[in-house]
């Protein structure tokens, strides 16, 4: 009898994703979901959705979903963490949307050290609207704003957002993985659990940076979209860890609200007696 490996994340709504062949948004969005559930957070979570081909992830995750104006997620999830200390936040951001209109507000998010996680997928290119130039696009890297590819002079260089938020005092965790190839999810999802893990233990901001693929923007299939990640983002944009204070003596945040207890009154989730349930959850056969 065939036994089932890999269930569906209870974070993950039975329903199929809108996402072109080869995207990478499903993966991301299944790894984000088995996090959830292997930390426990699912029930107590609030997911911040941007602009641009992820807009509709309120269809996708079984948590409650709030949509932000274009680049604001930052902002938006600052107030939600802060009037809602009980609840953990977590933004899933596009190039377009963060590294571009809303520069500002993950600028600030950051070196305030909101207690919120950032994921910020990287494909070098405006998806939803065409496939124009990103300010993440490659140097030569052709898009229907740049037909003769990005000429730095023009358009200025790719922006790498990891490097420039880690110059920063506030982040706790800042790091940049690749969904490219089978091998690397393990380590994507432990990176994703980490940025999580620094929440749930109140460290302060942590922000995921994920290259990923545009297949249909990018005029490849599935198979070369994943190659070119693999042979010129990762060039342009090295994975690794920029900033962890998560195994740091570091002072612990503090959340941005009246008294110690969160507006629901009800206590904050004890950090250690969660990760000692989702210890034995991790477990399970």
């Amino acid at each position: 009898m065939a036994t089932v490996k890999y269930e569906r994340p209870e974070a993950l709504l039975d329903v199929p994703f809108h996402y072109c062949p080869g995207c990478t948004h499903g993966i991301t969005h299944r790894l984000i979901a088995e996090c959830l559930d292997e930390l426990l957070m699912t029930g107590q979570t609030i997911a911040v959705a941007s602009v641009g081909c992820s807009v509709m992830a309120y269809d996708y995750f079984a948590c409650d979903v709030v949509q932000a104006p274009h680049g604001r997620a930052p902002a938006v999830a600052t107030g939600i963490r802060r009037a809602r200390p009980d609840r953990f936040v977590f933004t899933y951001q596009g190039d377009g949307d963060l590294a571009a209109i809303g520069t500002a507000e993950i600028i600030h998010a950051a070196t305030r050290g909101e207690n919120i996680t950032v994921f910020f997928i990287n494909n070098a290119i405006y998806g939803m609207t065409g496939g124009q130039m990103a300010p993440t696009t490659l140097e030569g890297q052709v898009t229907q704003t740049t037909p003769w590819g990005r000429d730095p002079a023009v358009a200025g260089n790719p922006i790498k957002v990891c490097e420039l938020l880690a110059t920063l005092d506030g982040p706790a965790f800042i790091a940049r993985v690749a969904v490219d190839h089978a091998n690397q999810i393990r380590q994507v999802k432990a990176t994703i659990k980490k940025a999580l893990q620094c929440q749930l233990e109140r460290r302060g901001f942590a922000l995921v940076e994920l290259l990923s693929t545009c297949p249909t923007n990018w005029k490849m299939s599935p198979a070369e979209a994943m190659r070119w990640v693999q042979e010129h983002m990762r060039q342009q944009y090295p994975v690794g860890v920029f900033v962890d204070h998560l195994s740091e003596n570091r002072h612990i945040f503090q959340d941005r609200s009246a008294g110690d207890q969160p507006a629901s009154g009800q206590p904050l989730p004890d950090a250690a007696d969660l990760t000692a349930k989702a210890a034995v959850y991790t477990t399970k056969e």
